[in-house]
């Protein structure tokens, strides 16, 4: 009987991630975040853009904000305020989410308890997520932990009276080419393009609650969920996915 129950699970979620509609085109679309505030999506890209469209996938304001490549994008609703993840450079950058104008860059720390975790010159920071007043940011790595430059999810205090961040913790959860990261429910979901999964995770009690197979086809950079739990997913290929709503 158990057996049934996982294969019907395993079916359900295969089934719901098969469903995807493409609702907007975005080139080397990077990262996505939903805002409750403005029921909007705010995605970046690889060639330093931030664009702002609903969930139908209207394009609603689009702005260039220089030479860099975003890989990971999340939301300080209280204090309207937008971060983004810089790679290449392992920074931070915030931006005043109603004039989409920079506020500040802030750099982070590398090493943790001795161990150099984010590498210049290595893919670098991917994912990004804000969360209970801490910013969640994924290292893209093949390589696992201990490791120098290793696959894991740093977690950073929340305060942008500093114009540099120290790693306060970290998660393993022992998954290579970390490129997304949201939370729904409490519960944080990542994505791994190489590897194409995307995975929920029981921060609270360290470990994988569920994996599920993503289509090799897309390559799955962001993720994000609306008010009605319905799931998209930023596709570097050009384009935002829209899935049905997340069952849990």
């Amino acid at each position: 009987m158990k057996k049934v129950l996982i294969i019907c699970l395993i079916f359900t979620f295969q089934n719901l991630l098969a469903k995807q509609k493409i609702i907007a085109k975005i080139p080397e679309a990077s990262g996505i975040v939903y805002s409750k505030t403005s029921n909007s999506l705010f995605v970046v890209n690889d060639e330093g853009s931030i664009y702002e469209i609903n969930k139908k996938g209207k394009i609603l304001r689009e702005k260039k904000l220089g030479n860099y490549d975003f890989e990971g994008i999340s939301i300080d609703e209280k204090n309207a305020l937008l971060l983004l993840a810089i790679e290449g450079n392992d920074e931070i950058l915030v931006l005043k989410k109603n004039s989409l104008k920079i506020k500040k860059q802030i750099s982070i720390k590398k090493e943790y308890k001795g161990i150099k975790l984010l590498k210049k010159g290595s893919n670098g920071i991917e994912g990004l997520a804000f969360y209970k007043n801490k910013i969640y940011i994924s290292n893209q790595s093949k390589k696992k932990y201990p490791k120098e430059d290793s696959s894991v999810i740093v977690i950073l205090d929340y305060n942008l009276n500093k114009n540099r961040l120290k790693i306060q913790d970290i998660i393993d959860p022992k998954i290579t080419d970390i490129s997304g990261l949201s939370f729904l429910k409490d519960k944080l979901f990542l994505i791994s393009d190489k590897n194409n999964l995307l995975i929920k995770y029981d921060i609270k009690n360290k470990k994988i609650l569920k994996k599920i197979k993503l289509s090799k086809k897309f390559a799955q950079e962001g993720i994000t969920f609306d008010d009605k739990e319905k799931l998209y997913i930023a596709d570097d290929k050009g384009q935002v996915l829209k899935y049905k709503k997340w069952k849990n």
